[in-house]
């Protein structure tokens, strides 16, 4: 294999070049995320591609490297996924190629896949994962409707959330991963994550028994009755149906979960023996969110290393 300037990798032997490439890691530093630090041992496949260094572990694509520049393209489609309740569109944002992948379902706002949150799904795409972004409220919208962040939207999407049924979302929920599980790219392990509403459905989401798992930011009306739910089915009351890993991020001058309604659901995960990591930021609502003026870029930056951490731990079993 020729030698690569940038990464200093010489013709050697196998147990050479992971000693060899695991050093030069470190010396990239940004350029790839730090969760991956914990892969690069055995196994690991290094092969030349065209002009591209392609290094492999546990059966998918890591990243390709070209002069030294940190590449993962990402191709997008779509799937309209029959559930009980309506057809669910879902966008699929997943690196090029036909490697396998862990899979993310991620949750939008009340405003559907706006470009913010398509953004944020292709981050995640972007280090290893395959993201199902759906429309959360495909029953009461046409398909690829998407609101926006004005009154008039957010009008219309308190209207859609205070109009469907909690349980709704747990039939959304397994239809994703029947269609996941089907799909070549599909690497065997499934998480969940979302923002605002999003937040509380990736926390929904963990009910299923598939999800390894979930990062939920700001999760709106975990400690209210907003949502509808039947006697029983309130989110918060099915915390036995959860067997993977929460992480629970929130902002402490956000009005939508107040410090009481923080407090309320930290010591119900907490008197539950729940698996959970809990962060507060000085960030308001919607600080991940890349347009407006209550982004936060620094925070945000953080909130996605920590949910990279997460799922690096959780979905590279």
């Amino acid at each position: 294999m020729p030698a690569t300037s940038n990464h200093n990798i010489a013709m050697c032997s196998r147990n050479d070049i992971e000693t060899d490439f695991k050093t030069t890691f470190y010396e990239i530093n940004m350029l790839l995320s730090k969760p991956y630090i914990d892969y690069l041992s055995t196994p690991l496949h290094i092969s030349q591609k065209s002009t591209y260094l392609v290094v492999q572990y546990r059966e998918f694509s890591l990243f390709e490297t070209q002069s030294g520049k940190l590449i993962m393209n990402i191709q997008s489609h779509i799937a309209d996924l029959d559930t009980p309740t309506g057809v669910m569109r879902t966008y699929i944002h997943r690196p090029v190629g036909d490697g396998k992948y862990p899979t993310i379902l991620f949750y939008s706002e009340i405003f559907q896949q706006t470009g913010p949150i398509e953004r944020a799904a292709k981050i995640m795409a972007s280090h290893g994962y395959a993201v199902l972004v759906p429309e959360v409220f495909h029953e009461l919208n046409a398909i690829g409707t998407v609101l926006g962040y004005d009154d008039a939207g957010r009008d219309k999407g308190n209207a859609d959330k205070s109009a469907k049924d909690v349980q709704g979302y747990d039939t959304d929920n397994a239809a994703m991963i029947a269609y996941t599980k089907k799909q070549a790219w599909y690497n065997g392990n499934i998480g969940a994550m979302g923002f605002c509403i999003g937040g509380h459905l990736a926390f929904r989401a963990a009910l299923q028994p598939e999800i390894k798992g979930t990062a939920c930011f700001y999760a709106t009306d975990l400690h209210t009755q907003v949502i509808p739910n039947k006697p029983g089915q309130h989110s918060m009351e099915r915390l036995q149906d959860i067997s993977g890993e929460l992480l629970m991020i929130w902002g402490k001058q956000d009005p939508h979960i107040p410090a009481p309604g923080r407090a309320e659901v930290y010591k119900k995960l907490s008197d539950a023996n729940m698996v959970f990591t809990w962060h507060e930021f000085n960030a308001q609502h919607a600080f991940m969110r890349d347009e407006g003026e209550r982004y936060d870029p620094q925070t945000a930056m953080i909130g996605y290393q920590l949910a990279l951490n997460l799922f690096s731990r959780t979905l590279h079993q």
